[in-house]
């Protein structure tokens, strides 16, 4: 920096404010991810009042989402989140082709019952590995956090579902919205995969769910 100072000043400002050595500083929970963000995916459900010929069912929805590129995959929607589900869903996205569970990729979910030692012992048979986080870590899903409470916020807390179909339609409509049309802070504020290049021409819309989502752009 062009400045001069001395070994003794700079460790005297250092135990000043609290802060060790270099060598001596443990590392935070947000450096240790994004150092193997590559590698790393979170998976949590969340829950969906639905209304069915049954009355309002409780549906629970699986996702996985991608640390480094924020990308979301649903794995499905069921209202009996049993092992032999979560296995199957979980199964279906760990195929070497373009599964987003496979080429050594490790898995982070929460101590949730149905991540069960079946689900666990399942994953770690084949390319992914598992790891679920204490109690005592509540952060270690934020991630997978926030996208439950963008997706319930923006979306289904405002719509009133008739029967699984119409769920899994929303949900869809939401997710892609959300890859090709949300602006997200921990990307730099940019898109997952923007469908339009920067125009110069008339500012157009494009609505999601009757108007509930809505997209504004430039034209080429």
């Amino acid at each position: 920096m062009g400045h001069r100072v001395a070994r003794s000043t700079i460790a005297g400002i250092l135990k000043a404010e609290g802060i060790p050595p270099s060598g001596a500083r443990a590392t935070t929970w947000r450096t240790f991810l994004r150092a193997h963000w590559p590698a790393l995916v979170a998976a949590d459900f969340f829950t969906t009042e639905v209304w069915t010929p049954r009355g309002l069912v409780t549906f629970y929805t699986l996702f996985v989402l991608e640390l480094q590129s924020r990308r979301i995959h649903v794995t499905g929607s069921t209202p009996y989140p049993d092992e032999a589900f979560v296995v199957q869903v979980l199964r279906d996205r760990a195929n070497a082709i373009d599964g987003v569970l496979a080429d050594g990729c490790i898995l982070i979910c929460d101590r949730d019952r149905k991540w069960s030692r079946g689900v666990l012992e399942s994953l770690n048979t084949r390319e992914c590995e598992s790891f679920g986080h204490r109690f005592a870590h509540p952060t270690a899903t934020a991630y997978a956090e926030r996208f439950v409470r963008s997706i319930k916020e923006e979306c289904l807390e405002r719509v009133i579902l008739f029967g699984e179909r119409h769920l899994r339609r929303t949900i869809a409509e939401f997710v892609a919205h959300y890859h090709t049309e949300r602006n997200l802070q921990g990307i730099g504020n940019e898109l997952i995969q923007p469908l339009e290049q920067a125009g110069q021409g008339r500012v157009r819309s494009r609505q999601r769910i009757g108007g509930l989502l809505n997209y504004y752009y430039r034209a080429a």
